[in-house]
């Protein structure tokens, strides 16, 4: 019974999700088909591996055995399948990459495009997910790098390149305070505030930001999606603060502006490419790195060619102190 099986697709998905009718509308084929491959496994295997319950199926002692030797088998066969890309040259591999979800619109997106038209072998995982859960999975060495907000380095997780991201107010384009080149947040207390909640990254930064300037709680929304935080603030729902990450496709259309706060409370987030110094990446995984650290490192130069009253120039020099290291 080979592990890439079908049935290893079969017994993954049923155990993922507890039910065999589930399983099928997942994986697009009928439920008699998932339980023909199971109950010949269990024939061959002479044990159970799921107890059928009247709410659906839980695996048993053998089948919870037999689901970590299955991820495990995977794993290492996805990886014996980029060696062996790596002796071909760069025709085939595959590339496995978290991101924050901020990064589910702009240059991200656009280099992914462009290297699946330069690499048509090239397969990608993309997860997207909270920036916690994304610094997880890359010191776990789960993926081959991850691109995240505010890393903190330590022995699992290494920065490759970093860029200072400003704090800012996000405004409509035609509002009166979009021309200017910096704000104090007292400027924005008249407006109906959007404010970012918990768990997103930008919520720690400005929460002083809120209490310090004892923000009225009647003009405030709060809303834990900056995707909704955007379009409430095109449509005229208010005005937030938020990173310019987080803006930065509106920003290249044209549809939101962006001024930097000063003051030392709106000290500004770190965009960080980072990799678990413990995986070894794949050419075709090394190739890709390369290509977004550099997007990564040209950001800033990318952003400051906006006009000005959309973004200030001032406030994107990269880091110099986080440059890529040499290897």
């Amino acid at each position: 019974m080979l592990p890439f099986s079908r049935f290893a697709s079969y017994f993954i998905e049923v155990a993922a999700q507890g039910n065999l009718r589930k399983a099928a509308e997942v994986l697009h084929v009928s439920p008699s088909a998932i339980h023909r491959q199971i109950q010949g496994a269990e024939q061959q295997l002479e044990t159970e591996l799921f107890e059928r319950l009247p709410t659906g199926m839980k695996l048993t002692a053998a089948g919870e055995l037999l689901l970590g030797d299955l991820k495990r088998w995977r794993k290492e066969h996805t990886r014996t399948l980029e060696r062996v890309g790596d002796l071909r040259g760069l025709r085939r591999g595959h590339v496995s990459i978290a991101l924050i979800d901020a990064l589910s619109e702009g240059f991200v997106p656009q280099l992914l495009a462009e290297l699946t038209r330069e690499y048509p072998g090239f397969s990608f995982d993309l997860r997207v997910m909270g920036n916690r859960v994304a610094s997880e999975l890359v010191a776990a060495a789960e993926v081959d790098f991850g691109v995240l907000l505010d890393p903190v380095e330590h022995g699992n997780l290494e920065v490759r390149t970093a860029i200072d991201i400003p704090v800012g107010a996000v405004l409509p384009p035609g509002h009166a305070l979009a021309d200017e080149k910096s704000l104090a947040m007292s400027r924005l207390l008249d407006e109906r505030l959007l404010v970012p909640a918990a768990p997103l990254v930008i919520e720690e930064r400005t929460r002083s930001l809120y209490v310090r300037h004892g923000v009225d709680p009647r003009r405030v929304t709060t809303c834990n999606d900056t995707r909704l935080i955007r379009s409430l603030i095109r449509d005229g729902g208010g005005v937030g603060v938020l990173s310019l990450i987080d803006v930065a496709a509106d920003l290249e259309r044209g549809t939101l502006a962006f001024v930097p706060l000063h003051g030392w409370q709106a000290r500004p987030l770190q965009l960080a490419v980072c990799t678990a110094p413990r995986r070894q990446p794949s050419r075709a995984a090394q190739l890709v790195l390369a290509r977004v650290v550099s997007a990564v490192q040209g950001l800033p130069a990318r952003l400051a060619n906006r006009p000005k009253k959309i973004v200030s120039q001032r406030s994107l020099a990269p880091d110099k102190s986080t440059q890529p290291r040499q290897s």
